[in-house]
């Protein structure tokens, strides 16, 4: 493995699959750059503010089902290993009608969905009153968004990380034309940003669905006899659901102490509030880099499995953890260097830049304490280890992040960036120790259990 390991072309591999996923993850901050400058140009804040509220409304809805992506590409790349075209199409038929049934889910129960959702944020009369008409367009994007994401993942899985690059360099793209056209141009406000988003989804879902039809072309991957009735399997979509869930029980707890550092900061102050708000948007930049490489080592480690190679599986993992410690050292260098100035650059208020400067040694630190966490994630994504994944956080969340904040609470905000830190930290010691005792017992390999899901 090692003489592999120091091939060149092998870690050009890795970042043909990288590295286009990064270059796509630009444009998400870049539509909210614009969004915020489109809106904030209206007359009164309290568009910005409905808009804020309700695309965090909607943005959370469709993250916490981020698990269709995520499944989608594990057992996509397996069967792309085990070179299977019924597996790889029953994949994708799968996961695009669960992704049809979940929005059928989310648009029949809308109306409860928004009372609850705006009940916890609250905000001004007018706040509520604008985020809602926002929710009440966007959220009929659901049936194209949550395809996208089935189709984003079986295109990774597939070993093809341009088109999921294209797919999402468009869709932002259009949203942002269309955002500056519908509020700008046609005077839309607040629900010509929401339709925008919409139109966009769709549009990607058109193009995705062309990128995906030209990759059966390829693979000259056809349904046969019968195809229907052994993909609509009962057992097959109860494993499908299983694995499904304990990833969304994963994203869940992550959401969780995301949200916990933001309702205890604001129990601090607004300064903190807002000086960890400027800090999140480092731990973005972070997520940019590294997740580049979870989405490699998914498509990678997944066709290993697939093709029963446990030296390409060991060389993907070992190439990628290798990657990922070396971003991680550049953002270390990088915030060591240049925080204060990123921080001035975010913000021109004082009192936020002297918080937000007292607490970035801890961000100098995140790359390190969460690269792992990140490249092990992919690693069972890839391998549809989803329990495991979901045991791991569990223990992170509820045995790592909120006793280090219940001790060291006293410390202040200090105490809730440390308990993020180790937070991070434990989420790659607990899946390096499962990845290790999976590898000394029967090896991800030889498990058959985790294969069958496809049949």
């Amino acid at each position: 493995m090692w003489s592999a390991f120091f091939n060149a072309s092998r870690h050009r591999q890795v970042f043909a699959l990288a590295m286009p996923m990064v270059l796509s993850n630009i444009t998400v901050p870049l539509l909210g750059l614009v969004d915020t400058v489109v809106i904030g140009h209206l007359d009164h804040a309290y568009y910005l503010g409905g808009v804020a509220v309700g695309a965090t409304i909607i943005s959370l809805i469709f993250w916490l089902l981020g698990f269709l992506r995520m499944s989608t590409t594990g057992l996509a790349a397996q069967a792309v290993g085990a070179r299977d075209n019924e597996r790889l199409l029953q994949v994708l038929a799968r996961a695009c009608l669960l992704a049809g049934l979940l929005a059928l889910i989310i648009l029949l129960l809308q109306q409860p969905i928004t009372d609850l959702a705006f009940w916890l944020v609250g905000g001004s009369a007018e706040v509520q009153m604008y985020g809602r008409e926002y929710v009440s367009v966007r959220i009929w994007s659901a049936p194209a968004a949550l395809t996208n994401l089935v189709l984003l993942g079986w295109l990774l899985g597939n070993q093809n990380a341009r088109a999921p690059m294209l797919l999402l360099i468009l869709g932002n793209g259009a949203n942002i034309l269309l955002d500056i056209w519908f509020v700008l141009g046609l005077g839309w406000q607040v629900k010509g940003a929401a339709a925008a988003s919409v139109l966009a989804d769709y549009l990607a879902t058109a193009l995705g669905a062309w990128l995906v039809w030209r990759t059966l072309q390829h693979r000259a991957c056809w349904p046969t006899p019968g195809f229907w009735l052994r993909t609509l399997q009962l057992d097959a979509f109860k494993k499908l659901l299983g694995l499904n869930r304990d990833i969304f029980i994963r994203a869940l707890c992550l959401q969780l102490t995301f949200a916990f550092m933001t309702f205890q900061g604001a129990r601090l102050g607004d300064d903190v509030l807002a000086a960890n708000a400027v800090l999140m948007n480092f731990l973005m930049f972070i997520s940019f880099g590294l997740d580049g490489f979870a989405y490699a080592v998914e498509a990678m480690v997944g066709k290993a499995v697939g093709a029963r190679n446990r030296a390409e599986f060991r060389l993907a993992c070992a190439l990628n953890v290798f990657w990922g410690l070396v971003v991680a050292l550049v953002f270390v260098l990088i915030f060591s260097l240049f925080g204060s100035t990123l921080i001035q650059l975010i913000t021109s208020i004082t009192e936020v830049q002297d918080q937000a400067r007292m607490y970035l040694p801890w961000l100098m630190l995140m790359p390190l304490a969460a690269c792992w966490c990140f490249i092990l994630d992919g690693i069972f994504i890839g391998t549809t280890r989803g329990a495991d994944m979901r045991d791991m956080m569990l223990i992170s969340t509820f045995g790592v992040f909120f006793p280090v904040w219940f001790i060291a609470q006293s410390l202040g905000n200090h105490g809730l960036w440390l308990a993020m830190s180790l937070f991070m930290l434990a989420r790659g010691i607990t899946l390096a120790w499962a990845w290790w005792r999976i590898e000394n017992r029967q090896g991800f390999i030889s498990d058959d259990s985790y294969h069958d899901i496809t049949m």
